[in-house]
């Protein structure tokens, strides 16, 4: 891989989640990729989501979940800051919910060039960034 890509908190949740079937299986190897190809971004926002549904959905103990996301701390961090929180523009724009829009804002402040997601609409383009479903066959 040569470009630069965020992942979005679903991707990250399948990817821990060995009852996700197929996803996680995609989403896992996803993964493997981006840590061998150094171009994985994340923000603080999908730590802490994943932080969350990790528990709830993939029902790994707090621990575990504390451990991932140290690991994935060494990855490219976007921080979320006020600015990030005046993404009003986007969600506007493209009619997204305030999530969404801080996610499309994160990979851009963050240099992605598409985002991973299995939420946006696969092949939509925010400015220079595109969104692809890596769940799709």
């Amino acid at each position: 891989m040569t470009a630069r890509c965020f992942v979005d908190t679903n991707i990250l949740v399948y990817a821990h989640d060995a009852h996700a079937g197929e996803k996680h299986i995609r989403a896992a190897q996803l993964l493997s990729d981006l840590w061998d190809s150094r171009e994985g971004i994340l923000s603080t926002q999908v730590l802490q989501e994943f932080c969350v549904n990790a528990r709830r959905k993939a029902k790994l103990p707090p621990s575990k979940v504390a451990e991932i996301v140290q690991d994935f701390a060494k990855w490219k961090v976007v921080v979320n800051n006020a600015d990030s929180i005046l993404t009003l523009a986007i969600e506007a724009e493209h009619q997204l919910s305030f999530w969404d829009s801080l996610i499309i804002h994160a990979a851009q402040i963050g240099g992605a060039d598409m985002i991973y997601s299995e939420d946006l609409t696969n092949g939509q383009l925010y400015g220079s960034v595109r969104v692809i479903n890596p769940l799709l066959r």
